[in-house]
C-alpha cells in the first residue's frame, strides 16, 4: 500500500517566541496558496498557545525539545506518531539547524517533498517576514499537483489575530487590576538571558540596557504621560528583575505583570496598549504583528533582518548603539531613547476591546 498522501502543507519551525511570530507571514502565504490549514512542527511552550486559531493555521505537533536523543524523548515519538497518521506531504524546513530532520525521516517525510530554507539563502538587505514570503512561494520538487495560487491579497509582514476569548480574558485581568478605564504604555526590559542569574546574566547578555537608564526613561514617561499606567512586561523569571527597576524608578502607577502574563494575554495586552518600550525580543514582534506602535533597543542582531514588521504598518522607530566600533546596546544613551520615544506615533487611547482587524 502506498504511503498516505497529505495535500495540506506543513512548516517546520523550531524558535523563539520571535521566531514564531515572523513565521505567520510564511504561514498566511502558504494558506492562500494551497486553500488548506497549514500544520505546524515546532517545540517549546509558547508556540501552541500562540499560534492555536490563528488563521491560516491547522494541527499544531509539538514537542518540549527536538534534540534530545530520539528513544529517550516521548514527545518526539508522539509527533512522528501524529505525522505517519496525517501523511506525507509538502513541508517547509525553516530551520537553519537539522535537528528537527529525523522527526520528518521518521514520519516518512522525504526529500522529494521539502523546501529546506538552507538551500535558499538569505538576500541581500532581506527581512525575515520578506524571506519567509518569498520561501512560501517555492515549490518542493516531488509535489504532487500545483497549488492554487492567492498571494497577492496577503499583506506582507506578520500578523496576530486576537481572539474573542482572549480579549474577554484580558478585561477580567485589566479589571482584577485596576487597569480597565487607564490607557496603557507597556515596557519590556528583559529578554531569555536576562532570566539566567548573577554576573553571568549581564556578561553573556547583549540585550541588557542597565537599570539605571531604564528608571531614567521610566521617570520621563511618567512625567509626560501623567495619565497612563506603565505595565512591565515579561515572564515569571523576570519578574525580580522588573522589580528591582520599580525599587529604583520610584514612580507612581508602574505595574509589574511579569508573574500573570501567558501568551494570549501577552497578545492582547499589546494590541489594547498605545505604545511599548523594549528590547529587541519576542515581545516587539508581537507588537508589530498586532499593530502596537514601539521604540525597540537592537543589541548585536541586524535591524534589517528582525526589525519589527507587522501588516498594520504600526511606526517603529529603532536604536542601535556602538561600543568601541561594534554594534552594542550600551551604546545607546538614554537621551536617544526619550527623543525616539517623544517622536513615536503612539495609538489614541482605546479602554475596552478593540474591534477585530483582518490581515
Amino acid at each position: 500500500m502506498p504511503p498516505r498522501y497529505c495535500e495540506r502543507p506543513l512548516a517546520v519551525r523550531c524558535g523563539a517566541l520571535g521566531d514564531m511570530v515572523l513565521l505567520t507571514a510564511l504561514i498566511r502565504v502558504l494558506h492562500a496558496e494551497f486553500n488548506l490549514p497549514v500544520d505546524i512542527v515546532t517545540s517549546g511552550p509558547w508556540s501552541e498557545p500562540l499560534l492555536r486559531g490563528q488563521p491560516g493555521v491547522g494541527e499544531i505537533f509539538s514537542m518540549r525539545s527536538r534534540k534530545t536523543p530520539y528513544w529517550l524523548n516521548a514527545d518526539q515519538r508522539r509527533v512522528v506518531r501524529k505525522l505517519r497518521a496525517r501523511g506525507a506531504g509538502p513541508t517547509w524546513f525553516c530551520d537553519a539547524d537539522d535537528a528537527a530532520r529525523h522527526v520528518l525521516e521518521r514520519a516518512g517525510i522525504g526529500a522529494e517533498l521539502l523546501v529546506d530554507v538552507k538551500d535558499h539563502a538569505l538576500l541581500p538587505g532581506e527581512h525575515a517576514t520578506e524571506q519567509w514570503r518569498r520561501l512560501a512561494q517555492i515549490m518542493p520538487r516531488g509535489l504532487v499537483g500545483p497549488p492554487r495560487a492567492d498571494i497577492e491579497s496577503v499583506a506582507p509582514g506578520c500578523f496576530l489575530e486576537v481572539l474573542p476569548a482572549h480579549r474577554a480574558d484580558l478585561a477580567v485581568w485589566l479589571q482584577r487590576r485596576d487597569l480597565a478605564e487607564q490607557p496603557l504604555l507597556l515596557v519590556q526590559i528583559g529578554n531569555k538571558r536576562t532570566m539566567r542569574r548573577g554576573v553571568k546574566r549581564l556578561a553573556v547578555n547583549n540585550k541588557y540596557w542597565p537599570l539605571e537608564r531604564w528608571a531614567e526613561v521610566l521617570q520621563f514617561l511618567r512625567q509626560h504621560h501623567p495619565r497612563h499606567a506603565i505595565v512591565l512586561l515579561g515572564t515569571g523569571p523576570e519578574q525580580q528583575l522588573n522589580q528591582e527597576l520599580v525599587s529604583l524608578a520610584q514612580v507612581r502607577g508602574l505595574h509589574n505583570a511579569a508573574d500573570d502574563l501567558p501568551i494570549p494575554r501577552l497578545v492582547a495586552l499589546l494590541d489594547r496598549a498605545e505604545g511599548l518600550l523594549t528590547v529587541d525580543s519576542g515581545p516587539a514582534h508581537a507588537a508589530a504583528a498586532v499593530g502596537c506602535p514601539q521604540v525597540v533597543l537592537f543589541g548585536k542582531a541586524l535591524p534589517s533582518l528582525y526589525r519589527p514588521r507587522g501588516v498594520a504598518h504600526a511606526d517603529v522607530q529603532l536604536l542601535q548603539g556602538e561600543i568601541e566600533g561594534e554594534p552594542s546596546m550600551l551604546g545607546i544613551d538614554t537621551r536617544s531613547v526619550i527623543a525616539a520615544w517623544s517622536s513615536l506615533k503612539l495609538r489614541e487611547a482605546c479602554p475596552g476591546s478593540r474591534a477585530p482587524r483582518r490581515a
